[in-house]
């Protein structure tokens, strides 16, 4: 079948962007993402596209290009259900705060709601793909819920996976490493395969586009951000060694990073992995494993969340204890907010976790995000109900500003490894500071050498 429409039920970080870089390489086919999230759907139709929601590197290019001509975003769910050839769900599927596997099982309710709505609208056959991250066998609970709906429509299920780095993302749709979609080995489900290939391959060459069975695809997802997680968490144990030993974690990271076994990516020792992917899909993983009974498995997983959290925390001791073992009423400027460069997601980011250990010490924290709001940073500590709201926004403050959020403080610590943090003038920071005046380099990404010199006491990670 040649799809002409297509709708997405979920306009955020991998909604959005997916279907804006779909519409504009495949000028025929009509995309309409929905939201029920009137505020979103709006910022995604502001007439200044530089608005939209989701700050990444080129979208609003596309965005601007697309939107209006075949890329839509609207509020009237139904309507983009009912005319779509192909329907992808892209919602929210977060750790479950309740219930058997809380903690750790991925909450589907978001995805059998979806799955409810298409079976209820739905008129016409439909080819439902599944573009969250979901558990291994999702797609066998929304078959069914989809092929009792009594109404005579038959639905194909297929998984397609995003593999898409928030900083990175437009880039990873136009030249991704691979599409992978996984679908059922009937012919009615290969033919639906060959539908969703069709539409990639208006710009990905063939030979990068995967087709799996439907568990494969939708454990490969799950098991790619475990593999690179435990990169991180790997790098990040030896960090702590190289700190003690007199090793410096970056020559180690360079040494290994050049054996062409092991591979240079994800091996930058920090303050942590965060971000909306990681944590949960690893927690996914585990509670998996041990609903099967695989007990050493799952423990394996979870060591790479154990030694993610032992990161976070030993940065923030690392600060109280240079700073004479106390930072109550001390001032603490942090810059960076999001879980990483070039994005405005904060989702499990390391300076949450960061921040809530110095308040508890009772240290004032400042902090500066180019792309970060103060309503969301309060919203991020509010979530995680370590004390009452107004304690938090009495102890922590946000400017507009890196060199007045540094100005009188006693440390800097660098949360993001944005940019243009190594470009600032670190002797006027220098000079406004406290003395002691302390660097603390959660992401190393600036020149301690030079800070040294200029009379800053640095400190980085693993060295």
């Amino acid at each position: 079948m040649k799809i002409k429409k297509i709708c997405c039920i979920g306009a955020g970080y991998v909604g959005g962007p997916t279907m804006s870089v779909i519409a504009q390489k495949c000028p025929e086919i009509q995309v309409t993402v929905v939201d029920l999230n009137e505020a979103r759907i709006a910022s995604w139709n502001d007439a200044d596209v530089k608005n939209i929601p989701i700050y990444e590197p080129g979208l609003s290019e596309v965005v601007s290009e697309a939107r209006g001509r075949n890329l839509f975003f609207s509020t009237d769910v139904e309507k983009a259900i009912d005319e779509a050839d192909m329907i992808f769900i892209s919602v929210n599927t977060p750790t479950k705060t309740y219930g058997a596997g809380k903690g750790m099982a991925a909450d589907l309710k978001y995805i059998e709601l979806c799955a409810r709505q298409i079976a209820r609208v739905s008129k016409s056959d439909k080819i439902v793909v599944e573009k969250s991250t979901l558990p291994v066998r999702t797609a066998e609970a929304i078959k069914s819920i989809l092929d009792n709906t009594g109404n005579g429509v038959r639905f194909q299920i297929l998984s397609n996976p995003e593999f898409l780095a928030e900083g990175t993302a437009v880039e990873d749709l136009l030249n991704p490493d691979r599409i992978l979609i996984g679908g059922d080995t009937t012919d009615e489900g290969q033919k639906a395969i060959e539908a969703l290939v069709e539409v990639y391959a208006n710009w990905v060459p063939k030979d990068k586009i995967l087709t799996t069975n439907l568990w494969s695809s939708e454990l490969s997802k799950l098991t790619a951000n475990a593999f690179l997680a435990q990169r991180v968490s790997s790098i990040n144990a030896l960090s702590e060694l190289c700190e003690k030993t007199g090793a410096d974690v970056s020559e180690v990271a360079k040494a290994i990073g050049m054996d062409s076994r092991i591979g240079s990516k994800f091996l930058k020792a920090s303050v942590g992995f965060g971000g909306s992917c990681f944590q949960k899909d690893i927690l996914n993983l585990v509670y998996i494993a041990k609903a099967y009974g695989l007990h050493e498995v799952a423990d394996y997983w979870e060591q790479v969340i154990i030694m993610n959290d032992h990161q976070k925390r030993r940065f923030a001791n690392k600060i109280v204890s240079t700073l004479y073992n106390t930072v109550s009423g001390k001032k603490i400027a942090f810059l960076g907010w999001a879980f990483k460069k070039d994005t405005n997601d904060t989702r499990e980011s390391a300076a949450i976790y960061v921040a809530n250990d110095l308040i508890n010490e009772q240290a004032s924290i400042c902090v500066f995000d180019p792309k970060v709001s103060e309503t969301q940073i309060l919203s991020d500590l509010n979530y995680l109900n370590s004390r009452n709201p107004d304690e938090n926004r009495n102890s922590i403050s946000v400017l507009d500003n890196p060199y007045e959020a540094c100005k009188d403080s006693h440390a800097i610590a660098v949360l993001t490894e944005w940019d243009e943090f190594k470009t600032y003038d670190w002797e006027k920071i220098y000079n406004e500071m406290q003395k002691p005046a302390f660097v603390f380099d959660g992401r190393n990404v600036l020149d301690g050498k030079k800070l040294t010199e200029i009379g800053f006491i640095y400190k980085g990670i693993g060295a």
